[in-house]
């Protein structure tokens, strides 16, 4: 175990790839094991017979300087296509803009229909709901009941599978905080262009050509370039631990050719935070195992068909807000780059948010494509009979789900993580248990680069999505730092054996989600 030492990181996303890629700029030996056959993770670009996805939808916009340096360090300029954002929900039928156009939502809604979401936005301030420690109260008191019931409601419910008035309001408040209905209208009568202040108002964004995957593509190419080994369809199965020295010192990687053991000074961990836990040897305690079984995932499919361009529109993505579909939200893969799709075709996306144990995850692929077809022509977005063609994309573990115990489970992993294997290092999404977006995944790893080659002690766990964002801090009054960007507190599952955001942004990203814009 003593010729190659170095780091070994475990995962090729985003995090996992630009730690590799900053410990190298710095000349620290790394190795990177990605279990599946492609790199990138939730950013990755699948691609079908020729046609380009993107999974959730990636817009890259950041605060960050050193991630917009970083993203023209590895694509030239010429890769980056300027993008008009465009986002509008479907509701009865009708197309609503978003951001708020009072002509476009008048027309909508009917005078009458628009005078009454008024009166309950206005009852809403007098009397505001009691409790709005719940996603429904919070909004419902910010909104009035009426446009709650429209325009959050039932997206939410999809994206997280169980009722609004069961989700908790901390996800609300950092998903939709800079927005109001007052500040909504204000921003239809006086709209400023290229709003930056409000983050799911941002006008342009720059996208690759071919797709988020390029970037994570020409990534791995760099690491192996500057001497670094990126291996694909190799999982590490094993973190083996010395409990005297207090420190990894060893993973044990499988593959195609088998199992061995890899030397690590140091493991930069992007996988699920509890599925480390779960690989480590010798293992951890029962509390720490039991604190990383507890947590959640949301998990996440596309269905995209292949249509004519006459069916193409305008979006990145619309809103599904039908309870009569499955379907949360649908992508136009041509409205990302004219280079994902082929001429006189396009690609939609449709989305679906699911647990791995569902019916819908299990369904086959060719029944996913037809069910999907049936609905795309319900909603009146194709004509029957015009699909093509479609493919099914899953992506497990999309999402952390965050229930009343994830913070407690979290900070029982971290403070035994800190203690007994220091040189263990989480980072991204997963890696850390928490919903940050792509920007903010990769500062999470390049702080720990330097932390690693530098000798730095930055706190990765401060990295805070909203902060960056919003220039607030998230701090509680017990010292936590909140999640980043933060997702809803759910009601946790039973102990005993009886057994949604309007996203924008770099994501799915900043994955599906409920946040207006």
């Amino acid at each position: 175990m003593g010729e190659e030492r170095g780091t070994v990181v475990i995962g090729a996303g985003p995090a996992g790839l630009t730690a590799a890629y900053e410990l190298l700029r710095r000349g620290a030996p790394v190795r990177v094991f990605e279990a599946d056959d492609v790199v990138g993770g939730i950013s990755r670009t699948v691609e079908r017979d020729g046609w380009r996805f993107d999974i959730g939808g990636h817009r890259f916009f950041t605060k960050v300087a050193r991630v917009e340096e970083f993203w023209h360090e590895i694509l030239p300029d010429e890769d980056f296509l300027l993008r008009p954002r465009m986002s509008r929900i479907y509701y009865r039928g009708a197309l609503f803009d978003y951001p708020l156009s009072a002509a476009n939502a008048l027309r909508n809604l009917g005078l009458r229909e628009a005078a009454l979401c008024m009166g309950s936005y206005a009852r809403a301030r007098l009397r505001p709901p009691k409790d709005q420690s719940h996603f429904e109260g919070w909004v419902s008191a910010r909104f009035g009941w009426r446009l709650y019931s429209m325009f959050f409601k039932t997206y939410t419910e999809k994206v997280w599978g169980m009722p609004a008035d069961r989700l908790q309001a901390d996800w609300a408040a950092q998903r939709i905080k800079n927005l109001s209905l007052a500040k909504a209208v204000r921003n239809a009568v006086l709209p400023r262009r290229n709003r930056k202040d409000v983050t799911s108002l941002i006008e342009e964004f720059q996208y690759p050509r071919l797709g988020p995957g390029m970037m994570w593509e020409r990534c791995a190419e760099e690491v192996r370039r500057r001497g670094g080994r990126v291996e694909t369809g190799s999982w590490v199965t094993a973190v083996h631990r010395d409990p005297e020295q207090r420190r990894a010192v060893a993973v044990t990687v499988g593959g195609a050719g088998g199992q061995r053991t890899e030397p690590a000074e140091h493991v930069v961990s992007s996988m699920p935070i509890s599925e480390l836990v779960a690989a480590l040897r010798p293992a951890a305690p029962p509390e720490v195992l039991a604190a990383a079984a507890d947590l959640r995932y949301r998990d996440f499919l596309t269905v995209a068909l292949v249509v004519p361009e006459e069916f193409s529109f305008p979006d990145n993505w619309i809103y599904v807000h039908d309870p009569a579909v499955k379907v949360g939200r649908i992508q136009n893969f041509g409205s990302w780059s004219p280079h994902l799709v082929k001429d006189g075709r396009t690609c939609l996306g449709l989305e679906y948010f699911v647990f791995e144990d569902d019916e819908t995850w299990r369904t086959p692929d060719a029944e996913l494509v037809a069910a999907a077809t049936a609905e795309l022509e319900r909603l009146g977005l194709v004509r029957p009979g015009v699909v093509e063609a479609g493919y099914v994309v899953r992506m497990p573990k999309a999402y952390p789900v965050y229930d009343e115990r994830y913070q407690r489970n979290v900070d029982v992993i971290r403070r035994w993580l800190a203690r007994e294997v220091p040189n263990v290092h989480p980072v991204g999404r997963n890696g850390m248990h928490r919903y940050n977006n792509q920007d903010h995944s990769m500062l999470t790893a390049m702080l720990t680069a330097e932390n690693i080659a530098c000798g730095t002690n930055h706190d990765v766990w401060s990295v805070n999505v909203e902060q960056d964002y919003h220039e607030e801090s998230s701090h509680d009054g017990d010292g936590h730092r909140g999640t980043g960007r933060d997702a809803p507190i759910v009601p946790a599952r039973p102990t005993a054996p009886a057994g949604a955001t309007l996203d924008g942004a770099v994501r799915p990203e900043r994955p599906a989600q409920v946040r207006l814009g």
